[in-house]
């Protein structure tokens, strides 16, 4: 007896489920046990980043209260309890607190007369390729400056050059290092141009400016705005 239109769409339906239902016990009889383990796996993964956090969270703030701990010892005077805190931090993973303590450290062994000590902290900071260029630059600008008297000039003149420039935020210390250097080396219209572009630069801090002026003038360059918008023109060599 032939079916009824609907009835036989009736039954197209229901052959239909049942293959979908086949189809479906096949695949987790054969993929069920993978399947199972991919989401176990995601799931233990997706715990552990929760838990890796957390724990990332509480260390930081361990490193940040060890810090400050430091900081108040520092502030009293107590620099033999900072040192073994400042220690600990500056072997840090993260760059912030591992660059402060080692630039307190510098500091302390600065104060007990210890500039080599101090210079080779400032060395750590200036060679660590995952710290931000600024603080890189700040630490060589200090390692020269604990090591000036130390250093052959050329040797100064070669390590400042590429801060002694126009626009660099420390363009104040390190030219005027580096037009120290110069004049040691007998190179005293270099020496004079970069003392007036230090005095024409509007970021280097005001005393250094005036200094910069008076040595300037002692070698007969111009560091008014005029002169200075001239020297611009003549790159310290």
């Amino acid at each position: 007896m032939a079916l009824s239109p609907e009835s036989n769409e009736a039954f197209l339906r229901e052959v239909d489920d049942e293959v979908r239902r086949d189809d479906l016990v096949r695949f987790w009889k054969r993929w069920g046990i993978a399947v199972g383990a991919v989401v176990l796996i995601g799931l233990a993964a997706f715990g552990a980043y929760l838990f890796w956090q957390h724990r990332q969270g509480e260390s930081a703030g361990q490193e940040g209260e060890r810090l400050q701990a430091a900081y108040d010892a520092l502030s009293t005077g107590q620099m033999d309890k900072a040192q073994p805190l400042l220690a600990e931090l500056s072997k840090s993973d993260r760059d912030a607190y591992r660059v402060l303590a080692l630039f307190s450290e510098a500091d302390i062994l600065l104060r007990r007369g210890d500039t080599k000590g101090a210079a080779a902290k400032f060395a750590a900071v200036a060679g660590d390729s995952g710290v931000a260029q600024p603080f890189r630059d700040l630490a060589l600008v200090r390692q020269t400056a604990t090591e000036f008297d130390t250093l052959p000039p050329q040797q100064v003149v070669d390590r400042l050059r590429p801060l002694a420039v126009p626009g660099n935020p420390w363009l104040g210390s390190a030219g005027e290092m580096m037009a120290v250097a110069q004049m040691r080396l007998g190179q005293r219209g270099p020496a004079g141009q970069l003392f007036a572009r230090v005095a024409q630069d509007e970021g280097v801090p005001e005393s250094i400016r005036q200094r910069a002026v008076q040595m300037a003038s002692l070698l007969g360059v111009d560091a008014s705005p005029a002169g200075g918008r001239a020297n611009q023109d003549s790159p310290a060599q």
